[in-house]
């Protein structure tokens, strides 16, 4: 039998060790990647849960209720209140069972006449917002109002809204990249660096193994292992130099998409106006509809700036407001008396290539203002909300469902869209409402 030779056995237990650790490193990562996914897993599931909670919350009540809720509910009180966060007003979720049926009737009719009656919760919630004058609603009828106190207590809770600016998908932020964009490239990192602290570890530990083994080796083997690591070497490499400049190379080419997505975006875009006019105090606590100052906004494409006759029909008596006294009340005497318009600064500004009609939102699809202005009644100075993107408008198409209660204008759309068995409510997507020329034409 013939003798294996030491060189021989040393090459063996070089391919012996390199095998284990190989087998070590692709494990420590598979590791790694199943418990990344699994935490990313982790999120849909608690939402899933969540989801699944508040379905069967809702079907505990009579499901025609709760619609009929929400519909009312975005038609009479979604401007000043929100289901589960305070707004001008507070949060209505759970209101059903902090107060009695008949409680929340009597307020809903005339919450002023109410609280002339002496009713202390009613003058203390009044008193805690303010004393802002709740609109009254005598037209609602009983069963109407607890349609809306059944949707409110069995609506699905909302997570806190993430920056609409930002983009997942169609309605991702207007700067591109995401979230994920960013995990994913911090996972790229860590597995670089993972991977090249485990080639130093292994490095460090086949030279340990061949400087045991040193007698047995020949002298280009030997030079191997006793050279020492030089940095400039591993800088100079090939090899660094290549990963340098793809890394380089990616990074450069993401900032530059991301800024390119960036262009014409105008998201919190809040100018200084010539005159300081608080949509706070106009709008949320005066609660002057939008539509007696914007008077397109219900019958045109445009929604219209202001006219300083609108202006003065208020402001012809009040001359004094509470924040800033005479003075810019003064400047719009002044303006309407020389006949000179105010210089409003433009913040919403759609690009000319695309079509938007504000009628066709507001009085046909029953949008209301907050959807893409935010809530404006909260606004001292107003600023571009939504990023208005063209991703943001699809997302909107694909998701909202149309207001069709009450309006023959769909009859005939949501006879097809009953006919053809489609799941859940319809959207404009299902009428053509993600035809480019729909908006470009």
């Amino acid at each position: 039998m013939a003798k294996i030779s030491e060189k021989t056995l040393l090459n063996m237990s070089r391919l012996t060790l390199l095998s284990n650790i190989s087998r070590s490193f692709l494990t420590f990562v598979f590791s790694a990647v199943f418990t990344v996914s699994a935490s990313f897993a982790e999120a849909p599931a608690d939402t899933t849960k969540a989801n699944a909670a508040a379905t069967t919350t809702t079907s505990a009540a009579d499901p025609a209720a709760i619609k009929e809720g929400e519909s009312l509910f975005k038609a009479n009180c979604k401007s000043c209140h929100k289901v589960d966060m305070d707004a001008v007003g507070p949060a209505l979720k759970g209101v059903g069972s902090r107060r009695k049926p008949q409680w929340i009737r009597d307020w809903v009719h005339n919450n002023a006449a109410f609280r002339a009656k002496g009713d202390k919760d009613a003058i203390a919630i009044w008193e805690k917002w303010n004393k802002s004058e709740m609109t009254a609603f005598p037209t609602l009828t009983d069963a109407q109002i607890d349609a809306i106190v059944a949707y409110v207590d069995n609506a699905p809770a909302t997570t806190a809204p993430s920056d609409t600016t930002g983009t997942k998908g169609a309605n991702g932020p207007a700067t591109g990249g995401g979230e994920y964009d960013t995990v994913i490239l911090g996972l790229v990192v860590v597995v670089l660096l993972l991977v090249l602290i485990t080639l130093l570890v292994f490095l460090r530990v086949i030279k340990k193994y061949l400087k045991e083994k040193e007698a047995g080796l020949s002298s280009e083997d030997k030079e191997l292992v006793n050279q020492k690591f030089d940095i400039k070497a591993v800088v100079k490499s090939k090899g660094f130099i290549t990963i340098v400049s793809v890394l380089f190379i990616v990074i450069a080419v993401r900032a530059c998409w991301l800024g390119m997505l960036s262009i014409g975006v105008e998201q919190n875009y809040q100018p200084v106006q010539p005159i300081h006019f608080s949509h706070k105090l106009h709008a949320g606590d005066n609660k002057i509809n939008c539509n007696y100052c914007h008077t397109g906004a219900y019958k045109g494409k445009q929604a219209n700036i202001p006219s300083l006759n609108i202006c003065m029909n208020c402001h012809t008596h009040v001359k004094k407001g509470p924040q800033y006294g005479e003075t810019e009340i003064a400047k719009v005497v002044a303006a309407y008396n020389e006949g000179t318009p105010i210089r409003w600064v433009r913040i919403h500004n759609l690009p000319d290539l695309a079509y938007f009609n504000h009628s066709q939102h507001t009085k046909v699809a029953g949008i209301e203002c907050q959807k893409c202005h935010g809530p404006i009644e909260e606004m001292e100075v107003v600023k571009q909300y939504s990023n208005l993107t063209m991703g943001w408008c699809i997302n909107c198409h694909r998701e909202t469902a149309v207001n069709s209660q009450g309006n023959a204008y769909y009859d005939r759309l949501l006879k097809v869209h009953d006919e053809a068995k489609r799941k859940g409510d319809m959207t404009a997507e299902e009428m053509g409402g993600l035809d480019c020329s729909k908006c470009h034409y």
